[in-house]
């Protein structure tokens, strides 16, 4: 056998050819969602996988070119995370090892839990499109959310002035994190907009309490306008709930509540 015999005929355009095919495909593919999630952290991505086990046809737009929001690098670069009892199973179900701490709680590595948390996701039928940018939502005449307008993180960063194109979905859930991004937009952008929190808008996230935050996460995790669901760290910013910091329990936990209230809110429209 001549090494590299097999490697004779390849074509620098058939491969291009090949990449523009599939990705306009699948793009196509997501410009009609039933949820559209922004943001692949932690619980966008559970969420997305307990949305798609439940039949529906969603897709997470991620602005970076990785997944994961904070738990890659566990507690200051560190990349270990650590679990709770009540969110084990979630883990165990898609083959992460966890370890035992004396404190009861559970040790997760954050490559390996991201890896196949999104592996699953994905494995369930989500679909994962990165390196894009949800900058705003569509609103239609009766108030309600309807769809994410998505851009390339590149352009963004180039300052450039391209349009972005619309991507219409039933539910939109905000994952961005901190910033809670989309509910900022929503918050701006619709004079009528009230949120069901103490301000009628977004609170912002009060400093790090590990115990109150994890309590109040869950609850936090809502629809909070039509349309509009926030969950992960973006639901305890809207509500003012306090950060975490490196513990990952509530954010899966409250991934699954997202996918649990979408599909309700899917059953009734």
């Amino acid at each position: 056998m001549i090494l590299g015999a097999d490697m004779d005929g390849i074509e620098d355009t058939k491969i291009t050819t090949a990449i523009l095919k599939r990705f306009m495909r699948d793009f196509a593919d997501v410009t009609e969602l039933d949820v559209a999630i922004a943001g692949a952290g932690a619980s966008g991505i559970i969420a997305a996988r307990y949305l798609a086990k439940g039949g529906a046809k969603v897709a997470v737009f991620e602005r970076n070119l990785h997944v994961g929001g904070g738990m890659w690098g566990g507690g200051i670069l560190f990349p270990r995370v650590v679990i709770q009892e009540a969110a084990k199973g979630m883990l165990e179900e898609v083959g992460v090892k966890l370890e035992p701490t004396e404190a009861g709680y559970y040790t997760a590595d954050s490559v390996e839990a991201v890896s196949k948390c999104t592996a699953a996701a994905i494995d369930a039928g989500a679909r994962v499109m990165i390196g894009l940018t949800v900058e705003d939502v569509m609103i239609r005449k009766e108030d309600r959310v309807s769809g994410v307008v998505v851009n390339w993180k590149a352009v963004e960063l180039a300052g450039l002035h391209v349009d972005p194109v619309g991507i219409s979905a039933k539910i939109v859930i905000d994952a961005t994190g901190h910033d809670a991004a989309i509910a900022r937009v929503v918050q701006r952008k619709v004079p009528n907009a009230k949120f069901p929190t103490s301000t009628g808008g977004v609170v912002g996230e009060k400093p790090m309490w590990a115990e109150v935050g994890e309590t109040e996460i869950l609850n936090n995790t809502r629809e909070i306008y039509p349309g509009l669901i926030v969950t992960g760290m973006a639901a305890n910013t809207v509500f003012g709930s306090p950060r975490m910091g490196p513990i990952f329990g509530g954010m899966l936990l409250s991934g699954r509540r997202a996918a649990e209230v979408a599909l309700e809110v899917l059953k009734r429209s």
